[in-house]
């Protein structure tokens, strides 16, 4: 089942910015889960990622200005960023662990991704 983003917007560049992914099923039964983000021309990045445990991991870009949470009663996944700058702007995805997926590491925990959802787009302006 694929997840759904909201949450993106135009956003000035200090503000803060809450992204949600959600599904039917699709939280509470993942090991882990994560929030990417590909720029106009750029190449995919992990930003975060968080266990079932509630591990979390960021990228250093968004390292203490952004938060990864999730509410397993409404199989709800969340991002937020605070401090948004212009360098944020980008497609924001979610993805969860799947084998066979694509390995990535975020934070320096690595691990298999798939199950994409569309994406929600965030523009900064400054």
């Amino acid at each position: 089942v694929q997840p759904v983003e909201s949450g993106g917007g135009l956003v000035q560049a200090g503000g803060p910015l809450r992204l949600s992914c959600a599904g039917p099923g699709y939280v509470a039964s993942r090991e882990y889960m994560g929030w990417f983000r590909q720029a106009s021309g750029k190449e995919l990045e992990g930003v975060a990622v968080i266990g079932r445990s509630g591990e979390t991991r960021y990228a250093d870009s968004v390292k203490g200005r952004s938060a990864i949470s999730q509410d397993n009663g409404r199989n709800t996944l969340y991002l937020q960023l605070n401090i948004l700058k212009p360098d944020d702007t980008a497609m924001y995805y979610c993805a969860t662990q799947r084998s066979p997926g694509t390995y990535y590491k975020i934070g320096g925990l690595g691990t298999w991704f798939g199950y994409w959802g569309q994406g929600t787009q965030v523009t900064v302006f400054s």
